[in-house]
């Protein structure tokens, strides 16, 4: 989409193989709008036919027009004080009248006069919203002092309002950029940006929501330029930047033209810096999680506030595992309701489901384990009890927001306890039930055992408290040579008939022990006798081996009869 305030204009084709024809009102681009003083007008543009179709048109008195090009807006301001703006929306190939509002001018103006200039006015997307931003240079109120920027939410339907007051507390020349839904008003006499987020809580009025700053001014970090001539001179120095100069222009949403040194910039908000800025840790994760670069800083302050001399309380830590796991629980459930519409399938009349959007602020808990808790318990230095508490806290956080705790923070706790011989804390954990029973759990507390026996037994108890973990139970009890408690236990549960007579022959033929061989191939030759009305082992069996030591040992006359019912 092109704007333009000329009444004639020449258009030039450039067409691969073709001629280069010139003509009257045509272009290459899909459509065009003409803006005069006297109106709007949209075409379409025809180049085959090397002409233009107007689609539609409006008469209205125009002072100025703005164009966003991420909402395909444009908006022009009216009436003789030019306070009242009218938008209109462009979109396949239609041209559509928004509802038009008034910007509150700061006092009675003089009737004749435009009082509304485009240099106070902004457009920009903010957190997937359009605004309209006005630099107020006297605020209404009569016990306010400075300039303030006014919001105005202009949506696709329904009316423009006022929902946003930025408190600048400043007067003089201001500009306006949109960084990383920043709002950052430029100060020329002060040299200064001012940074204001209106995701975070301001003050509500009854009407708007009043915004402070949200950081300490800051400058715009100094830039050297690159002093160009011949190459006698190119080994000067670079010369500083000339910072907030008044031949700077400004675009949205975060262009810096400087005018008289012929550069063009692209502003950026470095989180690095800010981590230091606000002390408030949970006013400081508010911030960084709407940022769009904001994973690694995150990962960042949550191992700063677990060290010294940045360590937190656990309350504050508490706070930013909430905070976190708020927001990596609402992907979750995004995640879950895409899935479960494909699985119900969509009708032919409704669009396919949208995939949620893993931004940076989804932080999981790989990320907490590998980049913070793993690495805080490899600290010598940390206390082993505030360390054990951070772990829990974390724990605690992830249950209250009902998102299934992975084992390997479980383990990470019994390997820290361990480590620090926190025996008598880990049975109350696991007694209690404060970590979740899990088969990796229960065979991690197996090898636990050589150092802490009451280990084997906890394994056992998480092992029977999980119905899926009988074949594992068996297993344990046979590696630990328990071939008779392993019996014991698939007959509690019903499974004997089915279970394999040479895994069971082999454990008891390892203990070395000749009367537990022997009851255990009795048992055996009984349930072949039972099943198949035959002691005999099938040849599928593969007990062959365990037959003949049987033989050996006790003899042939002590294997079992097939007997006759």
């Amino acid at each position: 989409m092109i704007m333009v305030h000329f009444l004639y204009m020449d258009f030039l084709n450039f067409i691969s193989d073709s001629p280069q024809l010139e003509y009257t009102k045509n272009a290459s681009s899909a459509e065009i709008v003409f803006i005069t003083d006297q109106g709007i007008e949209f075409y379409q543009v025809l180049p085959e036919k090397r002409t233009l179709k107007l689609v539609k048109s409006q008469n209205i008195n125009v002072n100025w027009y703005m164009y966003c090009p991420e909402s395909s807006v444009i908006l022009l301001s009216t009436t003789v004080l030019g306070n009242v703006l009218q938008p209109f929306y462009f979109r396949g190939g239609a041209m559509s009248k928004l509802s038009k509002f008034e910007i509150e001018l700061p006092a009675a103006p003089k009737a004749s006069k435009l009082s509304l200039s485009e240099r106070d006015i902004a457009m920009a997307t903010i957190y997937g919203q359009l605004y309209v931003l006005y630099l107020r240079h006297h605020s209404r109120t009569s016990n306010s002092t400075g300039a303030e920027v006014v919001l105005y939410h202009l949506p696709r339907e329904g009316s423009c309002k006022k929902l946003h007051i930025l408190k600048l507390y400043r007067t003089g020349k201001f500009a306006l950029n949109v960084v990383d839904n920043l709002v950052v008003v430029h100060h020329q006499d002060t040299e200064t940006s001012l940074i204001f987020d209106i995701k975070l809580k301001g003050e509500f009025d009854g009407t708007v929501t009043l915004h402070q700053l949200v950081l300490p001014a800051r400058s715009i970090q100094p830039y050297q330029i690159p002093v160009a001539g011949p190459a006698a001179v190119t080994s000067q120095f670079p010369v500083p930047c000339k910072l907030y100069s008044s031949s700077w222009i400004v675009f949205q949403p975060d262009i810096i033209i400087s005018a008289s040194e012929g550069y063009l910039w692209n502003l950026l908000v470095k989180l690095e810096p800010i981590v230091n800025l606000l002390p408030d840790k949970g006013k400081l994760m508010d911030f960084l999680l709407q940022r769009k670069d904001c994973k690694m800083v995150i990962l960042s302050v949550c191992s700063q506030m677990l060290s010294e001399p940045d360590r937190g309380s656990l309350g504050v830590i508490a706070t930013v595992f909430d905070k976190l796991n708020n927001e990596y629980k609402k992907y979750l459930e995004a995640e879950q309701s895409y899935n479960m519409a494909l699985e119900m399938g969509q009708s032919r009349s409704n669009p396919p489901p949208k995939r949620p959007v893993r931004t940076q602020a989804v932080i999981d808990q790989s990320d907490i384990y590998t980049h913070v808790l793993s690495v805080f318990t490899e600290k010598k230095e940390a206390p082993h009890k505030f360390m054990i508490a951070v772990l829990m806290e974390y724990i605690r956080s992830l249950n209250q927001f009902q998102i299934t705790v992975q084992h390997y923070l479980y383990e990470l706790v019994i390997k820290t306890l361990v480590q620090h011989n926190l025996f008598y804390m880990l049975h109350q954990f696991l007694q209690y039930h404060v970590l979740s029973d899990s088969k990796p759990l229960a065979c991690l507390l197996l090898s636990l055992e050589s150092i802490y026996p009451p280990a084997h037994q906890l394994s056992l108890d998480m092992l029977k408290r999980l119905s899926t973990a009988n074949d594992e139970i068996v297993e344990v009890l046979l590696s630990k040579h328990q071939v008779l408690a392993a019996l014991r236990f698939i007959r509690g549960i019903g499974g004997h008939d089915s279970i394999s007579a040479r895994k069971f022959l082999d454990a008891a033929k390892q203990t070395e022990d000749e009367m537990l061989f022997y009851t255990i191939f009795r048992f055996f030759e009984q349930r072949n006798q039972r099943l198949r009305g035959n002691p005999s082992f099938n040849p599928g069996e593969h007990c062959e081996e365990h037959v003949m030591y049987f033989k050996q040992v006790f003899g042939d006359q002590a294997l079992m009869k097939p007997t006759t019912s």
